[in-house]
């Protein structure tokens, strides 16, 4: 990784240089607009000759936002914003907005745009637009007017497919709920509330010896084995080199167990593993563990060590230098398994692990999280899929393909595992999962258990038509059920004030409205499906039926649920698809 130094020094080594104008190039016609006129009007409201032939054709509103934008702080330091930028998903990200955004040779911006964003945020006063207009290494910047209208309508035909996506679920949850029985007003629970159970939670941390890690414990040796008791301690990243590496895989656990008093029958309690997502960590679902276990179900919520929030301050602090390695897609499957194996092997001593119903596990994830359920469902990595999708990331506007992809450098390694059913692993719950390249509807077809997909519209890292929509579609169980929240995001489901404090803070606007209330319905719905297929109560199969969730529904966010969708309701068609 070239690192801070380098960028800097890019910019030091043309210290004249600073964007002087910027020219708006369509086909052959090209117009020019001063920095300084942007200057001024940020500074003054006052606008030159320059900017005014621009101004005449924009609305008032256009003009006020342009003024506050020039100026408005992205709290970003500079060493934090370098370290994204040169890790694979930012260099992805820099080469697509390089298309548009390009020095005056009309090569591609990509480069250009990584030093001027790096010299801006070291600035006094941060990364603004201005700033970053001043520190573009060359004296000209020119906006590609046709490739930026070309990008535009990809992106209106995306936005037009996953609304007709949308409404094609709603019209199918209608449909279905013609059909659904009522729920007797004298068995109707609202599933939101927590259950009866009191339980204790308690920290193991394991240590897989045949595994490698390039994370520690502060405190805890490497070979340390797994133990019993409460362990507050944080994984926290060390130094990226072969000194660093430590023989196993060290990652902590909470166990939300319930009251041993209300039961000691062996394998009588119903077993359910949470598996957080990309830069969140083991409390993010703390709510959703508490609410399951007052109902009766043990949890067991990893903390999957390469892949959580120490990861991404790793990253931003230059101890490492991507998001998540490749290994991870391997790893987090691996450490479920390990963690039940772990737990077979310590019932025959430990009561409270005796009672536990380990030969049939439910398994619920969250983006990173829900492609590792489907995976432990029985869903392999797909090569053949992931060289078929990661072909052009340049031209993509699914966030989570810079993910995805990474995967393609387990192919070239030594070799690698790339199943990992786990037998144990009765249902699969995945919310905002990551599917279309890592596994496409070859692997997704070879799920057998009972499924449940969750999706967000407004979902803009993991699409919901081609993350979740459609890979529902791919589903060949027979019992098998599509979630949708309008407007759900990305975040939706994530519990609040978990999202990382010291290294991801999170705009209200990119969470999303109300997510108190897409947690609500996270805890009825996963509380119905496991119910119904991990604790065998079958009166609560009534409550998986759009019926039940419009009873549920609140305005703000309203929710849909099918069991099927026809294929051709989404009419996706090779045009759109290709720009995912």
């Amino acid at each position: 990784m070239i690192g801070f130094s380098g960028a800097i020094a890019l910019g030091i080594a043309s210290p004249g240089y600073g964007a002087e104008r910027i020219f708006v190039a369509y086909n052959i016609l090209e117009r020019s607009i001063s920095v300084r006129a942007l200057e001024d009007y940020a500074k003054t409201g006052v606008m030159d000759e320059d900017l005014a032939v621009y101004a005449q054709y924009a609305p008032q509103k256009v003009l006020q936002d342009l003024r506050s934008a020039l100026v408005a702080k992205a709290n970003l330091s500079s060493v934090t914003l370098a370290q994204f930028l040169y890790s694979p998903q930012g260099d992805a990200a820099l080469k697509r907005l390089g298309q548009v955004i390009q020095p005056e040779s009309r090569l591609s911006g990509s480069k250009a745009i990584r030093a001027a964003l790096i010299l801006a945020a070291a600035e006094p006063d941060g990364l603004t637009l201005l700033n970053f207009l001043r520190k573009f290494p060359t004296r000209g910047i020119r906006i590609d007017v046709e490739r930026s209208l070309q990008v535009v309508g990809e992106l209106n035909r995306l936005i037009s497919q996953s609304q007709k996506a949308t409404e094609a679920v709603t019209q199918q949850a209608l449909a279905e709920s013609v059909s659904d029985p009522p729920i007797a007003s004298e068995l109707s629970l609202d599933l939101r509330q927590p259950g009866t159970y009191k339980f204790e939670k308690q920290t193991i941390t394991l240590n897989d010896p045949n595994r490698t890690t390039v994370f520690a414990l502060p405190g805890v040796l490497g070979n340390q084995p797994a133990t019993g008791e409460t362990t507050p301690t944080e994984i926290a990243p060390i130094a990226r080199s072969g000194a660093d590496l430590l023989k196993g895989r060290i990652y902590p656990v909470d166990l939300y167990l319930p009251d041993p008093s209300r039961t000691t029958a062996p394998n009588s309690v119903p077993v359910i593993v949470i598996s957080h997502g990309l830069a969140s960590d083991r409390t993010s679902f703390a709510y959703l563990a508490q609410h399951l276990a007052s109902h009766g179900f043990a949890v067991l919520v990893p903390e999957h060590p390469g892949s959580n929030r120490s990861q991404i301050q790793a990253l931003l602090t230059g101890a490492a230098s991507e998001i998540a390695e490749p290994t991870e897609f391997v790893n987090r499957p691996l450490d479920v398994t390990y963690l039940l194996n772990y737990l077979e092997r310590q019932a025959p001593t430990n009561p409270a692990y005796q009672a536990l119903n380990l030969k049939q596990v439910g398994i619920i994830g969250q983006s990173f999280g829900g492609y590792t359920a489907l995976a432990l469902a029985g869903a392999p990595i797909n090569f053949k899929e992931l060289d078929r999708t990661c072909r052009n990331l340049e031209n993509t506007f699914n966030v989570s393909l810079l993910l995805q992809c990474r995967a393609q450098q387990l192919e070239v390694s030594t070799p690698v595992q790339t199943e990992f059913r786990d037998p144990r692993i009765a249902v699969a719950i995945a919310l905002n999962p990551i599917t279309s390249a890592i596994l496409g509807q070859d692997s997704i077809s070879k799920i057998t258990i009972p499924t449940l997909i969750l999706a967000g519209n407004a979902d803009t890292v993991a699409p919901a038509l081609f993350e979740q929509i459609q890979p529902f579609t791919w589903l060949t169980t027979t019992d098998k059920y599509l979630v949708q929240l309008i407007p759900g995001t990305h975040f939706s489901v994530i519990g609040e004030g978990e999202m990382g404090s010291d290294a991801v803070d999170l705009p209200p606007e990119v969470i999303g409205p109300n997510p108190e209330i897409a947690r609500r319905y996270t805890k009825a719905i996963s509380l119905a499906f496991f119910q119904t297929y991990i604790a065998n109560q079958s009166a609560y199969r009534p409550y998986l039926s759009d019926i039940y969730v419009r009873s549920l529904t609140e305005t703000l966010i309203p929710i849909d649920l099918v069991r099927s969708l026809p294929v051709s309701n989404l009419n996706i068609n090779g045009q759109v698809e290709s720009s995912q």
